[in-house]
C-alpha cells in the first residue's frame, strides 16, 4: 500500500493520495485516469519578503511592517477561506483574483527551504463560452491591430494567434481582456477578465518547464495591457527574462536554432525593455535588445510592432553606453513610405532631446562634475532645442494631416507616435512659451491610448513651469507604470 509523500507528483500531493514517484508519470495517477502534474520545480508569487517565518506579508524586515494576524485557529481559517472561495468559483466563471506587485519564489514538492507550497491549488480552467469566443473574434478582426504599427500583412502573430491559443489557456484568456480594456479598462467586466488572465498566466508559468511560444506570447499581451493602462507590467517582462535566460537564451546553439517567430518575440522584448520607451518605470532596464536582438539577427528592417527600422532602435539602446547626439544627427535613414519618413524624423530629433533630458537629470544628480562631463561626450549636434521641438510637431502634423486625407495607406501607423510626441512636451520652457504647440501636442495624441493619462501628466509639469520636475516621479507619484510604444 503506498504512503502519503511530499516528494510525490503534484496531483497526488493535492489529492492528499500515495504516489509511487514513477517518472515522467506516477502509475497513481495512470490508473486512476489523472493527468498527472509531474515533478518539476515551480514557480510562484509570493507576497512580501518572506513566504514563512514572522515577516511573513510584510513588505520590510521591521516589526511594525508585520501585518496583524486574523484571530481564530489556523484550520478554521483555511476552512473559512476555502468556504469563500467555492462561493466566488459557482458566482463566476473565474477564479478569484491575484495582486499584481508580486515577487517570484521557487517552488517544487520537495519544499524545505521555506517557499510557499501550492499543494492545495487546483489549476484555472476558462470555460469558452459564446461571448467570448465573440470577444475573442472582435480581438482577432480589430483589437489584435492595436498591437503593430506597420500593416496586419506584416504580422506574425496574427496567422499564429488561433493554434497558440490551444498551446496556452493564459493566452486566450488575456486577448478576451485586452479587447475589453479597449473600451473600458476600468469596468468590473475587465478587471473580472484582468483578474482571471493575470491568475491563469502565472498558474501556466508554474506548469511549465519551458517558455513556450503561447505562454511567452501571453506575457507579452499582459505587458501590453499595462503599458498601455497604467498597470505595473515590467515585473513581468523582468520574470519571463529570467525563465528564459535559465534555459540558455544567451546560448549561442539556442541563439542559432531560434525559430523567426521565436526570434520576434524576443525582439518584441527588447522593444519594451528600452528603458525611455516607458515613463514611471519600476524595475530596471534588462538590456535585452542590446544583448540578445542587435547580435543575432540583420540589422535590416522595420521591426513590425514599433515601426522603426532596426538601425534607429539600435541607436536608443545605446543611450547612455556610445549613442551620441551625433549618432542619431547621423543617423542616414532607411527606404520607407513618406508617412514612415515622417515618424521616423521625429524619433530621430526625439532621441536627440531625449539625451539632452538625460545629461540635464544625470548633472544635476552628479556630485563630481568632472565625472559627468567625461560621461556626457562633447558630440552634440548643431540643433537647439527649439529647433528641434519645431521640426518634431512639424513631421508629427504633417503625419497627422495624411493619415487624415489617406486614411487606407498606412492605417497603424498611427500606433506610434507617442514616444517623439511626449518628449517634445517634455521641454517645459519652451511649451510654456508657446501655448500653439501644447495644442498641437494634444491633437496629435487623439487616438492614442495613453492620450487621456500622458496629457494629464504633461498639463501638470506644464502649469508648474517648472524643468526639474521629473515625468517618472510623476507617474509614479500616481501609481503608474506606462509604454511610449
Amino acid at each position: 500500500m503506498l504512503t502519503r509523500s511530499s516528494t510525490g507528483c503534484w496531483t497526488c500531493k493535492r489529492r492528499r493520495r500515495g504516489c509511487d514517484k514513477t517518472r515522467p508519470v506516477c502509475q497513481n495517477c495512470a490508473q486512476r485516469g489523472l493527468e498527472c502534474e509531474g515533478y518539476e520545480v515551480r514557480l510562484r508569487w509570493g507576497s512580501g519578503i518572506a513566504s514563512r517565518g514572522h515577516f511573513t506579508g510584510a513588505d520590510k524586515p521591521l516589526k511594525e511592517s508585520v501585518p496583524s494576524r486574523p484571530k481564530g485557529r489556523q484550520r478554521d481559517l483555511n476552512r473559512e477561506r476555502k468556504r469563500l472561495e467555492a462561493l466566488s468559483s459557482d458566482s463566476s466563471p473565474f477564479t478569484s483574483p491575484v495582486r499584481s506587485g508580486s515577487s517570484y519564489h521557487d517552488e517544487s514538492p520537495n519544499n524545505d527551504h521555506g517557499m510557499i507550497s501550492d499543494g492545495e491549488s487546483i489549476p484555472f480552467r476558462l470555460q469558452r463560452s459564446k461571448q467570448d469566443e465573440t470577444l475573442f473574434s472582435e480581438f482577432m478582426n480589430g483589437g489584435i491591430n492595436v498591437l503593430h504599427a506597420t500593416t496586419t500583412r506584416d504580422s506574425m502573430l496574427h496567422p499564429r494567434l488561433p493554434q497558440l491559443c490551444q498551446e496556452s489557456s493564459a493566452l486566450y484568456t488575456i486577448c478576451l481582456a485586452f479587447q475589453i480594456s479597449l473600451s473600458s479598462a476600468h469596468s468590473p467586466r475587465f478587471m473580472e477578465y484582468f483578474d482571471a488572465a493575470l491568475r491563469e498566466f502565472r498558474s501556466e508559468l508554474t506548469r511549465s518547464t519551458i517558455l513556450s511560444d503561447g505562454t511567452l506570447t501571453a506575457g507579452l499581451l499582459l505587458c501590453t495591457i499595462g503599458l498601455m493602462h497604467g498597470l505595473p507590467w515590467t515585473v513581468h517582462l523582468e520574470g519571463m527574462h529570467n525563465i528564459l535566460q535559465s534555459h540558455g537564451l544567451t546560448d549561442s546553439h539556442c541563439t542559432a536554432t531560434r525559430t523567426p517567430f521565436r526570434t520576434h518575440l524576443v525582439e518584441v522584448m527588447g522593444i519594451m525593455d528600452l528603458p525611455f520607451f516607458s515613463v514611471g518605470r519600476q524595475t530596471p532596464c534588462i538590456g535585452i535588445w542590446r544583448c540578445y536582438c542587435q547580435p543575432a539577427t540583420p540589422r535590416e528592417g522595420v521591426e513590425p510592432v514599433s515601426g522603426l527600422p532596426r538601425t534607429l532602435i539600435d541607436l536608443f539602446a545605446g543611450i547612455c553606453i556610445d549613442t551620441t547626439e551625433q549618432s542619431f544627427w547621423d543617423w542616414p535613414g532607411e527606404a520607407g513610405s513618406f508617412l514612415q519618413c515622417y515618424l521616423w524624423e521625429a524619433y530621430r530629433l526625439a532621441g536627440i532631446l531625449t539625451l539632452r533630458r538625460h545629461a540635464r537629470a544625470e548633472e544635476r544628480q552628479s556630485r563630481d562634475i568632472r565625472s559627468f562631463l567625461a560621461w556626457r561626450q562633447p558630440v552634440a549636434c548643431p540643433a537647439d532645442a527649439t529647433m528641434l521641438v519645431t521640426r518634431i510637431l512639424a513631421n508629427l502634423d504633417a503625419l497627422r494631416l495624411a493619415c487624415l486625407e489617406r486614411p487606407t495607406e498606412d492605417a497603424f501607423i498611427k500606433n506610434a507616435v507617442l514616444f517623439p510626441i511626449v518628449v517634445a512636451g517634455l521641454e517645459v520652457p519652451l511649451l510654456c512659451e508657446n501655448p500653439q504647440w501644447q495644442l498641437n501636442i494634444q491633437k496629435c495624441m487623439i487616438g492614442c491610448r495613453q492620450d487621456e493619462i500622458l496629457l494629464d501628466i504633461l498639463k501638470e509639469m506644464w502649469q508648474k513651469r517648472d524643468p526639474t520636475l521629473s515625468v517618472d516621479d510623476l507617474a509614479r507619484a500616481r501609481g503608474l507604470e506606462m509604454g511610449l510604444i
